[in-house]
């Protein structure tokens, strides 16, 4: 069989060729996709260990970083409190400068990464980054002058995530072919998620078992936990960097300097509006309902904490629990995609989040079972929707661009970011109850879906 080679024209916009067009007839090794889908397993212990339920939420943001005179002072007392959301007020900037930063160089470090075929060596850098700012975690002692080092390190862990997940994300067309790009998306979101399962097991089973007898003065425990994490990223990504080969130079691109690259950006979002208007529509409405899918996670522990009266324990069970149910439901729903297409994936999941976010906000005051079973599926349907959006995204994405295009994926993304904080902070506001906020998660993922039912596809994309 001939190897097929990108077409210059396809690699400029200048036809509608996609990436997957060129993997047509292709028998992909399966030890190639289970290499490339262990990445997500590899790396989802920073999002689910350290930024969402143990590293952040249970050590850095807590009274151990107060000055010793205002922690002695204790939770209810004024002083105390301010101090105490301070902290998370400058984790929060340093969040949102990760934030602008990764919105400002996603697509320009996608798009060099095309033009030199460049995009494992991206990937490598970029999560070896990563591993270094888990790593260095260890160093944060439990004092105040040591906060300002864990944000950073955890700040400058995101960008280098994030862009690590552009070239990744990129890699997908390299692994798969039409007809089984939606169950190899799937794939990897699943693996993410049960690999996020296994890592707050084992940090489970730490705590409860008094951390088997190891010394917890001074944060020991929980840098352990980071240098843990640190190292369950290189063991697990090894693979992918010795089984998926690396691209091909884009032929026909432009080899500029970095901040020329801006401006070549500039006219080849032009070209996509013009030549291939899907993607750029598609871009468009994801990056909205997308931010909902974000609110689902960023403020499910809150809702369960707070509406529901969870105690520490339970939810940290819930996420236990919530990530085992969305790696199974992403597993499954991968083959729907293939089947059903993408887009069918997409506003069957949006339909159920907005279903069982309105239960939920209707029976707040119903009891723990009801987020229980409401949470859960919520859950259900984050992951297929996730897996989804990556896989229709491949298959409309111009052939050779597939690094730019996940970059300006994650820049949009990032741009309707504040969407679901801010509706979920101004309905608390106008209402003055906590459980009013989940309406606007709601609200996002309902102007979501309409978005993303104007958008007109492809007919091969439509009926997959």
């Amino acid at each position: 069989m001939t190897e097929k080679t990108v077409p210059a024209a396809a690699n400029t916009g200048a036809i509608a060729a996609v990436g997957l067009d060129l993997q047509e007839g292709k028998l992909i090794p399966r030890r190639q996709v289970l290499s490339w889908a262990l990445w997500d397993w590899a790396t989802q212990p920073f999002n689910s260990v350290i930024l969402t339920f143990v590293f952040t939420a249970l050590y850095l943001t807590t009274y151990t970083f107060l000055p010793p005179e205002i922690a002695a002072l204790g939770a209810g007392n004024t002083i105390y409190d301010r101090a105490l959301s301070q902290l998370s007020s400058q984790y929060g900037i340093a969040i949102f400068v990760a934030g602008a930063l990764i919105a400002i160089i996603a697509p320009v470090q996608g798009q060099r990464a095309d033009a030199s075929g460049r995009r494992k060596l991206w990937l490598g850098i970029s999560t070896g980054v990563l591993v270094l700012c888990m790593a260095a975690l260890f160093f944060v002692q439990a004092s105040p002058p040591f906060f300002i080092l864990g944000i950073a390190l955890i700040a400058i862990g995101s960008v280098f995530s994030e862009i690590a997940g552009v070239n990744y994300n990129a890699m997908l067309v390299q692994v798969s072919t039409r007809k089984t790009i939606g169950k190899i998306s799937g794939l990897g979101w699943g693996f993410g998620y049960l690999g996020g399962i296994v890592a707050l097991i084992i940090v489970v089973v730490f705590t409860q078992l008094e951390w088997f007898g190891m010394s917890t003065d001074n944060g020991m425990a929980f840098r352990v936990i980071a240098l843990g994490c640190a190292l369950w990223t290189v063991l697990f990504s090894i693979p992918i960097f010795l089984n998926v080969p690396a691209a091909e130079p884009a032929t026909g691109r432009p080899h500029v300097g970095f901040f020329a690259s801006y401006g070549v950006l500039v006219k080849d979002v032009a070209r996509l509006y013009r030549e291939t208007r899907p993607t750029f529509w598609f871009l468009l409405a994801s990056a909205v309902y997308r931010d909902g899918l974000a609110g689902v996670f960023a403020f499910g522990a809150i809702i369960a904490a707070v509406t529901f009266q969870f105690t520490s324990n339970e939810v940290l069970l819930f996420g236990v629990v919530a990530n085992l149910v969305a790696g199974i439901s992403t597993i499954l729903a991968g083959r729907f995609d293939d089947i059903f297409g993408p887009r069918a994936v997409i506003v069957f999941s949006l339909s159920g989040l907005i279903i069982a976010g309105t239960v939920t906000f209707v029976l707040h005051d119903s009891g723990k079972l009801v987020f229980w079973v409401a949470g859960l599926l919520l859950t259900v349907f984050v992951g297929p929707a996730q897996a989804a959006s990556r896989s229709l995204l491949a298959r409309v994405t111009p052939a050779g661009r597939e690094g730019e295009i996940f970059g300006l994926y994650a820049t949009t993304g990032r741009a309707a970011s504040f969407l679901s904080p801010g509706l979920w902070a101004l309905f608390i506001a106008i209402f003055g109850f906590q459980y009013w906020g989940i309406l606007g998660i709601v609200l996002v993922l309902v102007v979501g879906l309409i978005l993303m039912l104007l958008v007109k596809l492809p007919k091969h994309v439509r009926e997959n």
